[in-house]
């Protein structure tokens, strides 16, 4: 062996070695959980990555570590990752291994919950919209095609997210298979068939399950360990872990809620400081390991998030804050329950343990008025149609999210109530281009009295997705759009054209700058020169209905019933010189003026 050789085999031996990275051991012991053989207590908060900008990801995991959390919890989104069937996306944003990395170079252990059902207030609970497409498809079962499909995705998963468990070191110490499902099923062969995906996809590590108390025998598959939900009381966590798990622990609340997330027309949930304190203290005094939901809710952007809906209450899609009132508010700033919990952590941590200081709040300003002066009707700048005897809902035009016009032509004058069967979720009605009525499911309204004028007539009906329901045995039935017939004075209505509208891209929108028709939805754009960039919220409370564009990133929707009135703008998505500003306003189309705030309006209802 030559000396040069002999030199480069050294350096490249070296190089492999300095690339590794350690194992680490991370295992159930009779009370505790163990990493390396010694007792380690998880004080855990959850974040989404797909709810914070990816420029953002590190700032919010430092506030973590300030906080005195070792380590982050966040879900993983089907929906996301494979927007459309076989599609899958693990870029930008979504970029999850990225993120988990980053919390590996924060100093911060992860766990992570990549159950094909997510719930967390998101569309259809996380699972992509394509999934009704396939005839007989049943989610949550162990029905075929829907475990077929299941299998490709988490495999998917287990290729960017397996290698970075602990004992491959990397930072991931355990992986949640399926997520509160003894609140929907107690099918145990369902649950080990989801054991196995997740081994077969490369999760050889420390699986479990959770469940909030009352469901939690139902939900959790024998061998593994079940962590309890929605509780700080440690006698009762103990007892009901022990009840399922062999008379062992160790002790994990999987969720443990700080405050409560928002829908439209509803107040703002805030829950004080000092009425959790004392359960996280008794939680942590017993040892127990504690994940509090949410640590920092971010914004659900994208026409992402979900509803609830049930046979007693009403159809309640969530607003696009998710700020949650968490101890890291939306903007990733510091509340005082941030600080109230912070000096209950630390009473728990090692005596000669130092926390980092917590910053100061992000800089936010108000900026110069925006005023738009380009502007088309939405019926200036519809696609292609397609066209169908009966109404096609968003599934049959394989459209995920935003909205569909749903056009018919009268031959002659009618006058009567129109009713549309199966409205999912609100729809504007137009009559030649006027408005006519707005029927919204939340108010269980699908009718109203027309009186058309003589000769034929354009019938428009502009629907929206307001958000799949997320929660309970509805997500079988999850369809958008006008999902049955439409009748006008008792007959139905033929031959429709639809006309997609997901705005999914609106860089390539060709704004012809006309007059819009008076009461016809509107897009609106503007441009707007910035010498400093600091984060920033766009106030709605003069807007009426719709969403919001900053530099081609989807800020989320508005809506003037609240009690969100405000839109959170990072200072990550602006940039200094010139910004662009999409509006996308269904109601009120005069508005051409947008006033901005140094703070978030998040408790202003105005009525339904």
């Amino acid at each position: 062996m030559t000396k040069k050789f002999l030199l480069i085999s050294v350096f490249f031996h070296c190089a492999i070695a300095w690339s590794q990275k350690p194992l680490h051991n991370f295992s159930l012991g009779d009370s505790a959980f163990l990493l390396d053989g010694k007792p380690f207590q998880m004080i855990s908060g959850e974040m989404h990555y797909p709810r914070i900008p990816r420029e953002a990801w590190r700032q919010r995991m430092k506030m973590a570590k300030a906080m005195g959390l070792n380590t982050v919890a966040t879900y993983v989104f089907w929906n996301l990752h494979e927007p459309q069937k076989d599609k899958f996306d693990f870029s930008g944003n979504n970029d999850i291994a990225a993120f988990v990395k980053t919390a590996q170079e924060e100093g911060l252990w992860v766990v992570l919950r990549p159950s094909p059902y997510v719930c967390a207030e998101w569309e259809f609970g996380g699972y992509p919209y394509w999934l009704q497409n396939e005839k007989g498809l049943t989610v949550r079962s162990k029905e075929a095609k829907y475990l077929g499909e299941y299998r490709k995705y988490i495999k998917e998963v287990g290729r960017h997210l397996a290698p970075l468990q602990v004992n491959h070191g990397g930072n991931i110490l355990m992986v949640q298979i399926e997520n509160e499902y003894g609140a929907y099923g107690n099918d145990k062969e369902y649950l080990d068939i989801n054991r196995k995906l997740f081994i077969e996809a490369g999760f050889d590590g420390l699986l479990f399950t959770c469940d909030p108390a009352p469901t939690l025998k139902d939900g959790h598959l024998a061998g593994l360990l079940p962590a309890i939900n929605g509780t700080d009381k440690p006698d009762e966590i103990k007892k009901i872990i022990r009840a399922n798990h062999d008379d062992k622990g160790p002790f994990y609340v999987a969720e443990w809620y700080p405050a409560w997330f928002d829908w439209w027309g509803t107040r703002h949930h805030t829950v004080p400081a000092e009425k959790y304190a004392y359960g996280l203290d008794a939680v942590l005094g017993a040892g127990i390991s504690i994940n509090m939901y949410m640590f920092h809710g971010g914004t659900t952007r994208d026409f992402m998030n979900g509803a609830n809906f049930n046979d007693k209450d009403p159809y309640e899609p969530q607003i696009s804050s998710y700020d949650y009132d968490a101890p890291l508010d939306e903007a990733g700033n510091a509340t005082p329950k941030f600080m109230k919990f912070r000096d209950v952590i630390l009473k728990h941590l090692p005596k000669e343990t130092k926390l980092p200081a917590v910053p100061p709040a992000k800089p936010s300003a108000k900026i110069p008025v925006i005023h738009f002066m380009q502007s088309a009707s939405l019926f200036d700048i519809l696609p292609v149609p397609k066209v169908n005897p009966t109404p096609l809902t968003f599934e049959d035009l394989n459209q995920a999210y935003g909205f569909v016009l749903y056009r018919a032509i009268l031959p002659q004058a009618t006058s009567g109530v129109l009713k549309i069967e199966g409205l999912r979720d609100y729809g504007i009605v137009f009559i030649n281009g006027k408005r006519a009525g707005i029927l919204d499911r939340r108010l269980k309204q699908d009718s109203l009295t027309l009186d058309i004028p003589g000769g034929k007539a354009t019938l428009d009906i502009l629907v929206e997705n307001l958000g799949r329901i997320n929660y309970g045995p509805y997500l079988l039935q999850n369809k958008k759009g006008i999902t049955n017939r439409v009748l006008l004075g008792g007959k139905e209505i033929k031959n429709w054209q639809m006309y997609p509208l997901p705005f999914t891209n609106i860089n390539g929108l060709s704004l012809k700058n006309k007059k819009p028709a008076k009461e016809a939805p509107v897009i609106k754009t503007a441009t707007i020169n910035l010498q400093t960039v600091t984060d920033t919220y766009f106030d709605m409370s003069n807007w009426g209905k719709g969403a919001v564009w900053v530099n081609g990133h989807n800020l989320g929707r508005y809506w003037n019933v609240g009690p969100q009135q405000t839109l959170y703008v990072p200072a990550e998505w602006l940039k200094k010189g010139s910004n662009k500003i999409v509006v996308l306003e269904l109601i009120k189309p005069d508005q051409s003026e947008l006033y901005s705030a140094e703070k978030p309006v998040l408790d202003k209802v105005s009525g339904k």
